[in-house]
């Protein structure tokens, strides 16, 4: 069991524009700040970097609003063009009101707006989309890291959510590449001899959570942290970020109230 993680915000990386290199441009910071890639040394990549290189960046007045879109609109006094991008990467609405559309998006996550964001976006009117697959995008780059360095290590792509009965944000994983989302404590002893039957740690969430505090939401410019030193996590080709999402009728909070 690990007793002491490392935690490196790469720092240098520049503004990331449609069709960028990042494997390149981060292999290059890591040198650039003296932190050698190791195997099974963890990537934390902030989603927007990504959503940029993959040219997931809309401009909002090149947005024509559908009959559904204007009605929410109407409804709730959004912008129809916001409400038709929600719609666009949305599979079902779960709320609409004026302080919120919530949604279970495209990727089966149950998110605000879709993950649609403007936060550190140039342009009054340009919002970022989630990448098409979040998986797959890990495992390109993924690829691509140990194409350049020769180490194997995992990719995890990390957003911010609000959390269910919980003030503030957190950042969690929205995408895998080379890693399991969990380590299973069920059939491990406790400290007095109990067999543990439900403890299921999410750990890729908790890396994604742990690497915000060097990354930072703001104008820190740092998009990429490396964890070094976390060996209770697995290494496997197919991971998936959506075996963290739970179904309909897994939901214990489901009509709580």
């Amino acid at each position: 069991m690990v007793k002491k993680l490392g935690i490196f915000g790469l720092e240098g990386i520049p503004l990331i524009k449609t069709g960028d290199d990042l494997a390149d441009l981060i292999v290059s910071a890591a040198e650039k700040n003296n932190v050698e890639i190791e195997d099974r040394d963890i990537l934390i990549v902030a989603q927007k970097v990504i959503s940029k290189a993959e040219d997931r960046v809309v401009q909002l007045d090149t947005v024509k609003p559908s009959r559904r879109a204007l009605g929410i609109a109407e409804a709730t006094g959004k912008n129809p063009k916001l409400v038709e991008l929600v719609l666009s990467e949305s599979k079902r609405f779960l709320k609409a009101s004026q302080e919120i559309l919530i949604v279970e998006d495209k990727r089966d996550m149950v998110n605000i707006n879709a993950g649609i964001d403007k936060s550190n976006i140039k342009g009054a009117n340009r919002y970022a989309l989630l990448p098409v697959n979040p998986d797959e995008s890990a495992r390109r780059l993924r690829s691509s890291i140990m194409r350049l360095t020769g180490k194997n290590v995992g990719v995890i792509i990390s957003d911010t959510y609000s959390r269910s009965f919980r003030r503030g944000q957190v950042n969690f994983a929205i995408g895998l590449g080379g890693i399991g989302p969990f380590f299973d404590y069920r059939g491990l002893e406790d400290l007095f001899g109990y067999v543990m039957r439900v403890k299921f740690s999410a750990v890729a969430d908790e890396l994604a959570s742990a690497a915000e505090l060097v990354m930072g939401q703001g104008k820190e410019a740092i998009p990429v942290a490396i964890v070094k030193g976390l060996n209770r996590i697995s290494f496997c080709e197919e991971s998936s970020s959506r075996d963290l999402v739970i179904s309909e009728k897994e939901d214990l909070f489901k009509n709580v109230w």
